[in-house]
């Protein structure tokens, strides 16, 4: 017994509403029954409670409003025809007697809790010390019996409700269509078990026909309460862990609306605001059900959303009456259930006359047949057509068993079992329910059914888990109006644990077999990956792998490894293609062919130099010197060849010795010659004794020793860097993989040819300096100016050939410009030096021969000092009448010994000074 002091704490931390709270303790602390003043009373040695949605919910200020055929009476029968059943049973709870006490929650939570402390007067001991009879006589109370467990109630939030009471109580429930998961918290709601699976199974299921059916972009729909929010919430909460599978919107019905129509119209717009997720999750009542159709409908929305509906929606005809093409695919869900032939036989055997213990059952008649009772208080107003009490249910009205009737029966049954084995566990020698029994308490009644396993009504079994759940089973239904014999609701596959659908048997609107699509987004194309949205994990846009990137997975794209481009539709790699200066590349048709004439040039140069290797022209250009550098320029023509073959360890080999060698043995032997004549006549200003290191020999050591500084330099780089070809696949990998290629080349960097340029560059610009002071030595004397003309020439070459060959190192076209530059530059360089410095003598050797002769030799003292002379007067010559010099010299000694020089014009003849005893 609870003390009221002890209730009101309990109450308290239930969190109810202060006036409910108020209301509840005032009657208590009165001691006052809660008065039901509609309820069944069916006496028994044991009694059951019932919570049932007789009536509809009521309007405002009123609790109840229209009578509930299916979802109240239908469910309501089928407790009390499972108590006929049981004491009838001999085998179970025999000499025991079920009674029962039953109240209608009028679909409302706040009415079945005051309406469900009727359960618990009998536990509530009651204070009377002050309460006296009007002759002063202490009052006699009669005591309420005694409900040790109670079947219901139907809705979820009705459930949550009254088991915050139960609980108090310790009053075990069985609940025959709640749902809301919850209520599976055996901490909260110890005391409440169910016969029906709870919604997150029935997410489960959801989430895997939403899945099998390849959506993936969906929008929910809840009425307001427990039973609708819950159920969403345990739906999106399984489709985040799922992972592909995405909430567009989740709406919510409100339960106090005032204008129905605008609501719902409100509540389609925005389904329509995303009109790609076509799929419509629905955990919501059958009114609201009938309210969302209708209003699709004015929408002229017929066809576009896909139902997926609960088991609210299940296989009723209500809510789609009217409604039938906007409901047309829908599909939805029952927990596994089967008709029972006996309900069906005792509610249709019902009649007035017959079922008196049923006090709604006057007014479920008056609504089942549109007629009107003469007794009175009856609601029926809409219609003067009088009962006659000679109708039968299911030949004068239409009747379907209702789909939780299974469930109710099989709650009452679970009760019964549960009672049973407690009675022969504690009652073992007493017949009927014995004194330990009856003050067991419901913490021992609440083990005995958790324990329980039975087949129930259908043949399926009956059992809970530790939180008082039943095992998933369902029915999976699809309302079929079109290209059908029979219109409605047909069987398409069932889930127990995993799903098993027949996607043949279905059909959407208009009879369409193939299934619609509701996804956020459609899938990519090869070479494309998804970039998902941000907290949307199937929405995507697609996005092309650009550049050297491929699409590695669905998500992904990666780059091709550095030898590798996409291929066609991005969907792998595949080589780079290898390339080369091939030979027949104008990039080197022209050097090539610049080349064959400079060799050709050459050889034809130093050939006549041989066949007169002893005459005055080729003596006095030096004999030695001149081979030397006509080998120079010989290898400077060779590099082209070297420069375009295929690359490989030999080519690389004499790349790197030849490039810089040929432009170092003709600059060093110019440099030489330069210098000697440098010499010769700056000695010459200060004595007549002939400078050291200008015979041959000394002339063809000086050579040798700048050439040998080049070839240490080549060994050097051998040894620390040794040759080697590679591919280059960096220097032609443009922007379009397609145009990329690899470059087949020597390992020899820009840097690296600079530098072993750099050393012949070094003598050509000391070469230069020195033609620079020369230039002042009259013509004949020793090729002075000849050389100087090449090296300016020279200089002009090399100095555009670096800028180009430096501003095109980032060129897609790298290899052939820099290739043709260095070889035309090289070419051009030893042109110029075979042109100015031999083609003139060679010239004169072929053609004028006569002009190759040797005049009289002057001594090194004569010749340095009129070519001293001739040079300090030479730049008088423009002022002498008819271009004629007179030198200093000439005015102070005999003219028949002097000679002045020549004018071209009137030249006769060539006079080639030699300079003893060096030629």
């Amino acid at each position: 017994m609870l003390q009221p002091g002890r209730l009101v704490q309990l109450l308290t931390l239930m969190k109810l509403p202060w006036c409910l709270l108020e209301f509840l303790l005032s009657a208590v602390a009165q001691g006052q029954e809660m008065y039901a003043p509609h309820s069944i009373r069916l006496e028994g040695d044991i009694t059951l409670g019932g919570l049932f949605p007789v009536h509809a919910k009521g309007p405002t200020g009123v609790p109840c409003g229209d009578i509930k055929k299916e979802n109240g009476i239908h469910r309501l029968e089928a407790m009390l025809y499972a108590l006929d059943q049981i004491n009838s049973d001999p085998e179970l709870l025999p000499n025991v007697t079920l009674g029962a006490r039953i109240l209608d929650t009028c679909s409302r939570d706040t009415y079945a809790l005051e309406q469900s402390l009727t359960f618990v007067q009998a536990l509530i001991q009651k204070d009377t010390s002050d309460v006296r009879c009007t002759n002063g006589e202490p009052p006699v109370f009669v005591k309420p019996e005694k409900v040790v467990g109670v079947i219901g109630a139907s809705g979820s939030s009705v459930s949550i409700m009254v088991a915050n009471i139960l609980r108090l109580f310790q009053i075990p429930q069985i609940s025959y269509a709640s749902t809301a998961p919850e209520l599976s918290d055996d901490r909260r709601y110890d005391f409440f078990s169910r016969v029906v699976p709870p919604d997150s199974f029935q997410a489960q299921a959801m989430v895997d026909i939403v899945k099998a059916l390849g959506w993936n972009y969906v929008s929910t729909l809840a009425s307001e309460g427990n039973y609708g929010e819950k159920g969403v919430e345990s739906f999106m909460q399984i489709s985040r862990d799922s992972g592909d599978l995405c909430i567009a919107q989740s709406l919510k019905i409100p339960q106090d609306r005032k204008d129905k129509t605008y609501e719902f119209d409100k509540i389609i717009k925005l389904l329509l605001d995303t009109p790609r997720a076509r799929a419509i999750i629905v955990f919501a009542s059958d009114e609201d059900i009938k309210q969302i159709l209708a209003a699709a409908k004015r929408a002229d929305q017929v066809g576009h959303f896909l139902w997926v509906a609960s088991d609210t929606w299940g296989s009723k005809l209500n809510p789609v009456l009217q409604h039938e093409d906007v409901a047309e695919g829908a599909i939805t869900i029952l927990p596994k259930r089967a008709m029972i032939e006996g309900f069906d036989t005792y509610f249709t055997s019902r009649t007035l006359e017959n079922n008196r213990r049923n006090v709604w059952f006057a007014e479920y008649w008056e609504e089942n047949f549109n007629c009107k009772l003469t007794i009175s208080g009856s609601k029926k107003e809409d219609t003067d057509r009088k009962c006659t009490g000679q109708e039968r249910i299911g030949k004068d009205s239409h009747y379907e068993q209702e789909g939780k009737v299974q469930f109710v029966i099989d709650a009452v049954y679970a009760m019964a079992h549960a009672l049973h084995q407690m009675n022969k566990d504690l009652c073992t020698d007493f017949s009927g329910v014995c004194p330990e029994m009856e003050h067991a308490g419901g913490k021992k009644l609440l083990k005995y059914i958790r324990s329980v396993n039975f087949n129930g009504s259908a043949g399926t079994p009956v059992m809970f888990n530790k939180n008082g759940d039943a095992p998933g089973r369902y029915d999976i239904f699809q309302f079929q109006a079109t290209n059908t014999s029979t219109p409605g609701y047909h069987l398409i596959g069932q889930w127990t644990d995993d799903l098993q659908l027949n996607i043949d048997e279905m059909q959407w609107g208009k009879g369409v077999k193939e299934i619609p699509s509701s996804v956020c987004s459609l899938p990519c194309k090869p070479g494309e990956r998804k970039r998902i949205i941000k907290g949307m994990s199937c929405c995507w846009q697609c996005e092309l792998c650009d550049g050297y990137q491929y699409q590695f997975d669905e998500e992904n794209c990666k780059v091709c490894t550095y030898n590798q481009r996409p291929n066609e539709n991005r969907t792998g790699c595949s080589p780079i293609p290898i390339v080369k200066l091939e030979w027949h590349s104008p990039w080197a048709v022209i050097p090539v062919f610049l080349a064959m004439l400079g060799i050709i040039a050459t050889i034809f140069v130093m050939a006549t130099f041989i066949r007169y290797n002893d005459t005055p022209i080729v003596r006095a250009s030096g004999r030695e010197l001149s081979y030397v550098l006509l080998t120079g320029i010989f290898l400077c023509y060779i590099i082209t060849f070297l420069m375009i073959a295929k690359p490989d360890v030999a080519v690389c080999s004499f790349r790197r010795i030849f490039l810089g060698l040929g432009m170092c043995i003709s600059y060093a032997a110019l440099l030489t010659k330069t210098n000697r004549i440098y010499r010769i006549f700056e000695q010459g200003k200060k004595s007549v004794t002939a400078p050291r290191l200008i015979s041959p020999t000394s002339q063809l050591a000086i050579t040798s020793s700048l050439i040998s500084v080049q070839l240490l330099g080549v060994f050097i780089w051998f040894a620390v860097d040794p040759p080697n070809s590679f591919v280059d696949y960096d220097e032609q990998k443009t922007m379009e993989p397609n145009q990329a290629r690899g470059v087949l080349k020597c390992d020899i960097t820009d840097l690296q040819i600079i530098c072993s340029l750099g050393y012949s560059i070094l003598l050509m610009v000391t070469c230069t300096v020195y033609a620079i002071k020369t230039r002042g030595v009259p013509e004949n004397f020793n090729e002075a100016k000849p050389i100087g003309f090449t090296m300016y020439t020279t200089c002009i070459v090399w100095l555009a050939f670096i800028p180009i060959f430096f501003c095109t190192a980032q060129a897609a076209e790298k290899l052939y410009v820099q290739t043709t530059t260095l070889t035309i530059s090289m070419n051009l360089s030893a042109s110029v030096a075979l042109g100015m410095l031999y083609m003139p003598k060679v010239y004169i050797i072929i053609f004028h021969p006569e002009l190759n002769v040797q005049k009289r030799k002057r001594s090194f003292k004569a010749v340095v000092t009129a070519a001293t002379m001739s040079s300090r007067l030479s730049h008088k010559a423009s002022d002498r009448p008819n271009g004629e010099a007179k030198t200093e010299l000439c005015e102070n000694v005999d003219p028949n010994n002097c000679i002045p020089p020549v004018r071209k014009s009137v030249q006769k003849s060539v006079t080639w000074y030699t300079i003893p005893p060096t030629v």
